[in-house]
């Protein structure tokens, strides 16, 4: 069988995504039981092995919007380009630095994480495909052990998630490792296909109804900044338009972008499109400014920035 035989998935794929709720299920609490994993700060990504998903053999890794994000992430890519043609893996990229998980780092250019020392992974919760076989039809549990045989013997930088079927050794997980940047865990019925409209497989906890987003830009001004331009934890840097900022959040803009406090220019304007509103024009920000938001969905989804912090390189 040749490379070409053994690829029976390309990008794009739809993905799954877990649904938010207020409590951890019990261990029979989903369809064939429950695989507990840490929910990490990272950019979704589906990985295609032995660059078998890009246009001429490329190295590709997808984002959750369809772009290939290969180039921001070389290291990534070249450990993925050793994996077999035609494996696919669902995953996070993340970001290791202080002995925790930085989501701001995945925003940084590659040189300057490199000369940081900053540790950048894949982290594989789920297989897609093996060479020459789609296996999104069989059950997760069956799924969970082809990606551990998938992954034996690979480069480091590609790795399973931690995941385990005792419920209190989640729990643990979840109230001890907040420091590490776990934002929760994702609970996940073992019976389950890998099918992205069903919207009862997965489910996710999180230890706070608001979570991280990457700063990179600004509407208004430096001095009356109006809204913000965000990346959420979680996505990838498909950029969002917040909804006006709040008077409170609009000082702390101010001192962040106007007052000094270390905040590089990211260089010139960028253009969005923002839902319900149309094209707009926003200042770009360095790398570094963080907002804890809130999304709400209606009939345009909204996104409420809380509060913000610089977290410098």
């Amino acid at each position: 069988m040749s490379d070409r035989d053994d690829v029976t998935l390309v990008p794009p794929v739809d993905v799954m995504r877990p649904r938010a709720v207020s409590e951890v299920p019990v261990e029979n609490g989903l369809p064939g039981g429950v695989q507990y994993s840490v929910k990490l700060d990272g950019f979704r990504c589906v990985a295609f092995g032995g660059g078998g998903g890009g246009p001429g053999g490329a190295v590709f890794l997808q984002s959750r919007s369809g772009r290939n994000m290969a180039l921001e992430f070389p290291d990534i890519a070249a450990a993925v380009a050793g994996l077999p043609a035609g494996l696919v893996l669902d995953g996070e990229v993340c970001a290791w630095v202080n002995g925790a998980f930085s989501f701001v780092q995945l925003m940084r250019p590659h040189a300057a994480r490199v000369a940081d020392g900053v540790a950048v992974s894949y982290v594989a919760f789920d297989v897609l495909a093996l060479p020459g076989q789609d296996v999104r039809e069989l059950p997760l549990a069956q799924r969970w052990q082809l990606l551990g045989a998938a992954l034996e013997g690979v480069n480091p930088q590609v790795q399973a998630v931690m995941a385990t079927t005792d419920r209190d050794r989640a729990l643990l997980w979840y109230e001890t490792l907040v420091a590490s940047g776990v934002e929760g865990l994702v609970c996940k019925a073992l019976a389950s296909r890998y099918r992205p409209r069903d919207s009862k497989a997965w489910v996710k906890v999180r230890h706070s109804d608001t979570h991280d987003a990457a700063v990179i830009g600004y509407t208004g001004s430096a001095e009356r900044p109006r809204a913000l331009v965000l990346v959420l934890a979680g996505d990838d840097d498909t950029p969002v338009v917040s909804s006006p900022l709040a008077p409170d959040v609009r000082v702390q803009a101010r001192e962040l972008l106007a007052g000094g406090a270390g905040v590089s220019d990211g260089g010139g304007e960028g253009r969005i499109v923002a839902i319900g509103i149309g094209e707009v024009a926003y200042r770009r920000v360095g790398a570094g400014v963080m907002a804890e938001v809130q999304q709400f969905v209606g009939r345009h989804a909204t996104t409420v920035v809380r509060r913000l912090r610089f977290e410098g390189r």
